[in-house]
């Protein structure tokens, strides 16, 4: 097991981790509870999109229009005090709000997600099997029959390889 961290204050045990990059340097920084406090350095439940909101440059300017959802009927004002939307509509309606954040808080605004292994190794094959089956076909249409021997028993081989997967055990 791991040796328990020391604050890098006052040597007591460390509960509050901070990782900081800047220049491509890493810099970490270990506090005990009562050093955090002292530092004003928060739990991460106490940091909101509300806080990032009040922060950021979203005070209203004289004159601005106030938008109001038409679905849930939150306004501008509404989401500006609570950094929360209503309902999916909301994000279109106040997107001009969100997306400078989002910005500022992740590496873009496009969600990319994540792929299971299992899906990519079995699209890897679906697409391959795919390459072959084209390959087959050309192969044929010009006459080589040897590649398209070669082109079919890959194709099986996949073809039994994939079976074998799905088949219960």
């Amino acid at each position: 097991m791991a040796e328990n961290l020391k604050c890098s204050i006052c040597d007591k045990e460390a509960t509050v981790h901070l990782t900081q990059i800047v220049n491509n340097k890493i810099h970490k920084v270990d506090l005990c509870e009562s050093c955090a406090q002292k530092k004003g350095v928060t739990d991460p439940e106490g940091f909101s999109l509300a806080d990032m909101l009040s922060k950021a440059p979203l005070a209203p300017t004289p004159g601005e229009a106030q938008e109001v959802c038409p679905n849930c009927g939150q306004g501008t004002a509404d989401f500006r005090r609570t950094g929360r939307l209503g309902c999916s509509e909301c994000f279109e309606v106040f997107q001009s709000l969100v997306l400078p954040v989002l910005e500022d808080m992740h590496a873009g605004t496009t969600h990319k997600g994540k792929v299971p292994t299992v899906a990519l190794s079995r699209q890897s094959s679906k697409m391959q099997l795919k390459d072959l089956q084209d390959a087959l076909s050309q192969a044929v249409v010009e006459e080589a029959y040897e590649d398209a021997a070669k082109y079919r028993d890959q194709i099986k081989a996949i073809k039994a390889a994939e079976e074998l997967e799905v088949s219960p055990k």
